[in-house]
């Protein structure tokens, strides 16, 4: 059901073969996004190639717009942006530049890992898996890149609670979801963009691009 085979160091993490099976079993139907792209970001974004991590919520529930990666939409779309809409509006506010790509598999290739607490959604049932067991593999996540520095921004309840697995040393910025529902209960002004690279730039690293490539 799920494509496994570009893993990588990933798949030494125990969730693959002790509570993947149990969450194949539970699925009944469609889920989105399409089974082959499921671990698309982890894919895209080894542990070590990891300076920054996204953690959203759960994917898109209309087909068509989840790609694997948390925020990122297809350039084929053609539909509403919504919270991707907000996030190029932040980043637009926060650092004076312009994104309009709507695929965000630069940012992976930056070392951003884009992540959500649930990895699978039925068409049309907005946090219908929240409880089926993907958040084994977050905190696994999480744990795996406690060795190091990084910066991770928690959008939304159901990120923030991921915060008590994260080691004292990275920098953590939370703030609301940039959902339509959210975006204006502290997502806007937040300013995580220009924060995180701040912050790199002070750990000697270079800076996301967050426009355009």
């Amino acid at each position: 059901m799920f494509d496994l085979s570009g893993l990588g160091a990933w798949g030494d993490l125990p969730f693959f073969a002790e509570d993947l099976p149990k969450i194949k079993s539970a699925i009944d139907g469609d889920v989105l996004p399409p089974p082959a792209l499921t671990f698309a970001a982890f894919a895209r974004t080894q542990p070590d190639a990891t300076r920054v991590v996204i953690l959203g919520q759960d994917p898109y529930h209309t087909p068509g717009k989840a790609d694997g990666l948390a925020f990122s939409i297809p350039m084929e779309f053609g539909g509403r942006l919504d919270s991707l809409g907000n996030i190029f509006k932040e980043i637009q506010s926060d650092t004076g530049q312009r994104r309009t790509q709507t695929g965000l598999q630069d940012w992976a290739d930056q070392g951003v890992l884009l992540l959500n607490t649930a990895l699978t959604v039925p068409p049309g049932k907005p946090k219908a898996h929240a409880k089926l067991g993907w958040s084994t593999l977050v905190k696994q996540v999480l744990q795996r890149l406690n060795d190091r520095p990084r910066a991770f921004i928690l959008w939304g309840g159901p990120a923030q609670t991921y915060a008590k697995h994260l080691a004292p040393h990275h920098l953590i910025l939370p703030s609301a979801h940039p959902s339509p529902l959210s975006a204006h209960r502290g997502f806007f002004g937040s300013r995580p963009f220009s924060k995180v690279n701040q912050w790199l730039i002070d750990q000697g690293q270079q800076p996301i691009n967050w426009a355009d490539p």
